[in-house]
């Protein structure tokens, strides 16, 4: 099922099986809950950005005579909190993205829907959104695929790279990116990576080619020194800029697409996007993205329906985090990450529910200090039983692999550095459970070691 279609399933889903537990009628208040003075307003701070044409959503919520016919829709959606998408545990932490509707909203939009959805005056109305076609970010560079790339009706697609030559000409400060795909019901998720001159990885590759793991021309991805840009359902376009911060493109660099399509059913091809915005002037901080704690090794048993899998790694200089991404395939079901700080203190600062077709990232409301010595622990837990009805294959005993019916265990995380910092990637090291060879199960919260205190 295509993004747009999980969407669409899911809002009918909630209009069918709902119950209303907050009740607000037209005529409980003092005056008519109308579209324009009333519902046009919350659309455009917390729906419009998904809800337009040619965005993720399925229907636009643009103008009344969009919106109209999803009202008893928009209220069961709503009131069973399933939309806006947001999946963070309100006891842990703060972020600046929070999509969580106040109760004064819903209340406003049941009102709306069970008062017969009035159009009301259109005088009322806020100015419209001004949007940017296609785009999150209004770009001042946008990069494109060379060419088409051409993907099978059937079969496992393997991750494919794809060099874009750019060259940019002088090093350059990014404030915002946007990576859209050119064929949504084909990628599932991508990447757009920076490679640097000089680097190793992709030198003799042909730009607009699509390369596969093991090719030859590909070599080793690790040599990439930062995401510019993610794309996952659900994500929308990233703002590095919230804390005078920015990310770092040196000058001769180019581009690297890294994409994970899917077979549609029929022969298809895809030319993604990736937009800029620069910053207006060097940055106080430099803004990173690392994976995060990694469970390469991890190992879920056949039929386990709450299997847990940790991974861990330490700070190595003193540093500053802002965002989060946890990453996990069809099986998984909530995250978890704690910090053990350098004298043993153990701290939960980030859980959430997963949802393989809306996967969130989290931007912190304020940064949180990680100094040197700081282990950052990952704690994720996987349906691999027949209860969980995505489950590819419950017989199987899951370790990491690259597509859906394999796992991944991950965290990206964004982090404040030194803009002088030559090399990022030394800002952590695998640690802990993440060093341990594979078993039958695990790492779980057993395996953490040295002086944790609670």
């Amino acid at each position: 099922m295509s993004w747009r279609g999980v969407a669409l399933a899911s809002l009918i889903l909630v209009t069918g099986a709902a119950s209303v537990s907050l009740r607000a009628t037209a005529g409980e208040d003092a005056k008519p809950v109308t579209f324009y003075k009333d519902v046009l307003p919350i659309l455009q701070n917390n729906c419009q950005t998904c809800h337009r044409p040619g965005e993720i959503a399925p229907m636009s919520f643009l103008t009344y005579k969009d919106t109209r016919p999803w009202a008893k829709a928009m209220k069961a959606a709503v009131v069973s909190r399933q939309m806006p998408p947001w999946f963070a545990d309100p006891k842990y932490g703060h972020f600046a993205n929070d999509r969580t509707l106040s109760d004064a909203t819903i209340k406003t939009l049941v009102a709306w829907a069970d008062g017969g959805a009035a159009e009301g005056d259109a005088k009322d109305a806020p100015a419209p959104v001004q949007w940017v076609d296609g785009w999150s970010v209004k770009p001042d560079m946008i990069i494109e695929m060379p060419k088409d790339v051409p993907l099978p009706a059937n079969g496992t697609i393997n991750y494919k790279s794809i060099l874009v030559k750019v060259n940019f000409p002088e090093d350059l400060w990014v404030a915002a990116a946007d990576l859209r795909p050119g064929n949504r019901e084909a990628v599932h998720h991508m990447r757009a990576i920076v490679r640097p001159p000089g680097s190793q990885w992709m030198k003799d590759a042909v730009p607009g080619v699509a390369y596969e793991s093991g090719d030859s021309e590909v070599g080793r991805q690790g040599e990439g020194t930062d995401l510019l840009g993610k794309f996952n359902p659900g994500l929308g376009g990233q703002d590095f800029s919230m804390f005078e911060s920015a990310k770092f493109v040196p000058k001769g660099s180019d581009i690297v697409f890294s994409m994970h399509y899917t077979a549609t059913g029929k022969p298809t091809t895809d030319r993604s996007r990736l937009a800029l915005v620069f910053a207006k002037k060097a940055p106080k901080y430099r803004y990173f993205v690392s994976d995060g704690p990694t469970a390469f090794n991890l190992a879920i048993p056949a039929g386990d329906g709450n299997a847990e899998i940790v991974s861990e790694m330490t700070a190595t200089a003193d540093t500053q985090l802002v965002y989060l991404q946890p990453h996990m395939h069809l099986r998984g079901k909530d995250y978890e990450v704690r910090l053990i700080s350098p004298s043993g203190k153990m701290e939960t600062i980030f859980k959430a529910k997963w949802d393989f077709n809306w996967q969130l990232g989290f931007d912190l409301e304020k940064p949180i200090s990680i100094p040197k010595g700081t282990r950052i622990v990952g704690i994720a837990h996987y349906d691999n039983s027949a209860n969980n009805k995505y489950n590819p294959d419950p017989a199987k005993l899951i370790i990491w692999g690259e597509q859906n019916w394999d796992e991944m265990q991950n965290c990206f995380m964004g982090f404040l550095i030194d803009p002088n910092l030559k090399d990022p990637k030394a800002l952590f090291q695998r640690s802990g459970p993440s060093l341990l060879p594979r078993g039958t199960s695990g790492p779980t919260l057993d395996a953490l070691t040295l002086n944790v205190t609670k």
